[in-house]
């Protein structure tokens, strides 16, 4: 069993948040909805990004789905994701100067994403983001993909932190739905959805560039107050 401590955390999410990948997924699912027969819209890629395959599939399809089709659909399109992102990624302005702070001041962080581990793993390398993170969680990590709150909650007790004690940094509504189930504050990028869409979150910014650990330090202290309020 992992024993909890009281120390703080924060958990990035990885698409729209330390990456601007949204183009290069968008157009990965065009090509396969064309691949496959199916129509695709912005509207319906927006409406599920953050979500995991498994949940995005069988209603690009409007119909069920054979676990095997899934698979063999999630991987083609994942696929064509790297291939197309491959040349152009790199980090998110801020970033860099915001893991430093984070990190002098005490906060362990950990990746929370719905992306499949080949995808983490080939952003990892490409960026060299390992030596940043004390752990990862990705799709093939838990069963409920976000809005629920398992991606943060695994995440939580491999840093061994309390939820509460932990922050999630989010662009899309089912992570930061998923972080606030969690019992975490959720500090909200504008990336890819409008700033009135993300009112559930505690903070909303455009980028990591605005950030400051003064941030992440007031919302845990606004949440402990909280806490002895209850």
């Amino acid at each position: 069993m992992t024993t909890v401590n009281d120390g703080k955390g924060v958990i990035f999410d990885l698409d729209g948040v330390l990456i601007d990948s949204g183009w290069a997924h968008k157009q990965s699912w065009y090509d396969l909805a064309e691949k496959e027969g199916y129509q695709m819209t912005d509207e319906f890629f927006y409406s599920t990004f953050g979500m995991q395959n498994y949940q995005i599939l069988p209603m690009l399809a409007g119909k069920e789905l054979s676990n095997e089709k899934i698979n063999e659909m999630s991987n083609w399109k994942e696929q064509r994701y790297r291939d197309i992102f491959s040349e152009s990624i790199e980090l998110s302005a801020g970033a860099e100067n915001l893991f430093g702070e984070l990190k002098g001041g005490g906060f362990l962080l950990a990746i929370g994403s719905s992306t499949p581990k080949d995808n983490l793993d080939f952003v990892m390398e490409k960026l060299n983001l390992e030596k940043h993170f004390k752990t990862i969680v990705s799709k093939e990590d838990v069963t409920n993909g976000k809005p629920a709150p398992d991606t943060f909650l695994a995440a939580a007790q491999k840093l061994a932190l309390k939820p509460e004690n932990c922050i999630v940094i989010e662009d899309s509504l089912p992570g930061v739905e998923a972080g606030k189930k969690a019992g975490m504050s959720v500090i909200a990028l504008t990336t890819t959805r409008d700033r009135t869409e993300l009112t559930e979150a505690d903070i909303i910014v455009d980028g990591l560039d605005e950030l400051k650990i003064s941030d992440f330090v007031g919302l845990l202290e606004t949440k402990t107050d909280s806490n002895r309020l209850d």
